[in-house]
């Protein structure tokens, strides 16, 4: 991410993401990060320009040297959780994998 503008807005995201909030849409995640709209957020993830290759590497960099060891092994389970599909507009309960 080449401007520091959608750094800062990519760690306020993240800082989102792993927060306990009861319920994680941009709407809660921009109040949690003091935006006053979800904007910033819906640029992020919808329209900036981002260099994939060089994000990867720099997570991969980055995870190397702080998470672990020579012989280590991070592994990744986005499986999720339950969707019940009883306070979203259009969503019905669907599976994924947990159940």
């Amino acid at each position: 991410m080449a401007r520091p503008q959608t750094q800062h807005t990519a760690h306020d995201l993240l800082r989102g993401l792993l927060a306990p909030l009861a319920r994680k849409n941009c709407w809660t995640l921009s109040e949690h990060a003091g935006h006053s709209t979800p904007y910033r957020f819906q640029h992020l993830l919808s329209r900036a320009q981002v260099n994939e290759v060089g994000l990867i590497e720099d997570l991969r960099t980055y995870a190397r040297t702080h998470l672990g060891e020579q012989d280590a092994v991070l592994i990744l389970d986005e499986t999720g959780d339950l969707e019940k599909g009883t306070t979203t507009v259009g969503v019905q309960r669907q599976y994924t994998g947990t159940v």
